[in-house]
């Protein structure tokens, strides 16, 4: 019972979600090994917010979030319960005293009048209680346990309404609240080695810009690190933080770190947003992208530099074999303004990458500028860094990689995006294009041709 029992419904949400230890870990800003402990109930975590976390990446229907919050105080109530040792004298076993406020809320049991006695030699079912002034036996009363149980099954039902009020929200808080709500929970977000943190923080309003721009471009807005770096791709294997070994339930044996807004040079980069010049900030280096992207809802133009870090994570050696492209959506370029993020830089500068043309029927990475074909190997001391240029003139299109990797008699393919999210790129042939020179404050129109 308690643990046990809170244990089983987090291993059934989990293995239903399809997400490994290792992926949920990192989302929970926990090691691998202390979720191992959730989820077979060595451990009750001491509060219910990463219980609750965990349901909602699991997708716990608002029904599953209510048994969630009830088996875990009942779990916790049980963590404190030890057996009685034995030997113990008569008077450790009796009930503590109580004040009046507490024998006022106890249960009375059955008159032990009217129970019959024992056999001849056996001592009673209990203790005989003293005699009333009348003659008969007073009734006896629960212990102050007995109370605490019933405060707890009042605390279970209470937290029915709690759990519906919560489940508006997704997986990571930010789903639909109605009009004027607020958030508890601020969204967290994850830079290389720095774990998120939580605030509070009102919840955008329909009419938000960055709402608009999810909406029109289909997808939400990315999510950065305060150092402008994204965090790996959750289809990759995360470190746990105190894992010791290199697989853990079936993940791929290497983690993948992505920076999908890289720059070939520093002028090389345009994006494409909904927004007229008098509404835009400054452009953006290299460092400030990804930030810049999820605030305005922006989108590559043209052509995307993905940086690739892959990364072994036990003892064996793993074999890259391939590196595939992936189209998710492909749709009519954006009818949105083109920004440059840089100005006079001249060409840009050859680099040693995989190139792929998007507009192509079935894309595919070629080698570039003196990059050696795959396979590679990778370890943990020894990392190798691929960068991926995708261009595209016609159409609008989601995207993501897929390394095939084998590891002695394993094998499999990893998924490689922008923290779950498809990579985005659109040509921006034929649409208003604005630069911003160096020294001046405001957007205007760049040079055709």
């Amino acid at each position: 019972m308690g643990a046990s029992d809170l244990a089983e419904l987090l291993r059934s949400l989990k293995e239903r979600s399809g997400l490994s230890y290792g992926v949920l870990a990192k989302r929970l800003h926990v090691s691998t090994s202390t979720l191992h402990r959730y989820c077979n109930g060595s451990t009750v975590p001491t509060e219910f917010a990463p219980v609750e976390r965990l349901a909602r990446l699991c997708k716990a229907t608002p029904e599953e979030l209510i048994q969630v919050h009830r088996q875990w105080i009942l779990a916790d109530a049980a963590r404190g319960r030890k057996p009685q040792a034995d030997g113990a004298s008569a008077d450790a076993a009796q009930p503590e005293p109580t004040a009046p406020a507490e024998e006022a809320a106890m249960t009375p049991i059955p008159d032990v009048a009217a129970a019959p006695p024992g056999p001849a030699g056996t001592p009673s079912s209990g203790p005989t209680p003293p005699a009333s002034s009348n003659g008969r036996p007073q009734r006896a009363w629960r212990p102050r346990k007995a109370v605490l149980a019933a405060l707890a099954v009042t605390c279970v039902m209470g937290s029915a309404a709690l759990a519906v009020g919560l489940a508006g929200g997704g997986d990571d808080g930010k789903g639909p609240r109605p009009p004027g709500a607020s958030s508890s929970r601020g969204t967290e977000v994850t830079g290389p080695g720095k774990p998120g943190k939580s605030g509070t923080s009102p919840v955008a309003t329909p009419s938000s810009p960055k709402e608009k721009q999810e909406k029109e471009s289909g997808e939400p807005a990315a999510s950065a690190g305060p150092d402008g770096t994204v965090s790996p791709s959750p289809a990759g294997k995360q470190d746990g933080g105190d894992d010791k070994g290199g697989d853990d339930q079936g993940d791929a044996p290497l983690t993948v770190h992505t920076r999908p807004y890289a720059y070939e040079s520093p002028c090389s980069q345009s994006f494409l947003v909904n927004r007229p010049p008098d509404q835009m900030p400054k452009p953006p280096i290299e460092q400030d992208a990804p930030a810049w992207v999820s605030e305005l809802g922006a989108v590559t133009a043209d052509h995307q530099f993905v940086k690739v870090t892959l990364q072994g994570t036990g003892t064996h050696t793993v074999v890259l074999e391939e590196l595939h492209v992936r189209v998710d959506g492909t749709n009519a370029p954006l009818a949105w303004n083109t920004y440059a993020a840089g100005v006079g830089c001249g060409g840009d500068v050859a680099t040693r990458s995989f190139g792929v043309d998007l507009d192509a029927g079935s894309p595919a990475l070629t080698p570039m500028a003196g990059q050696r074909a795959f396979p590679y190997k990778v370890s943990r001391t020894d990392p190798e860094v691929f960068y991926v240029k995708a261009d595209v003139k016609q159409h609008d299109v989601r995207w993501h990689l897929e390394v095939q990797w084998s590891s002695g008699s394993r094998r499999g393919v990893l998924r490689i995006d922008d923290q779950g999210r498809p990579f985005h790129t659109s040509g921006s042939t034929g649409r208003p294009s604005y630069q911003q020179p160096p020294g001046d404050t405001r957007w205007s129109p760049a040079p055709q041709g």
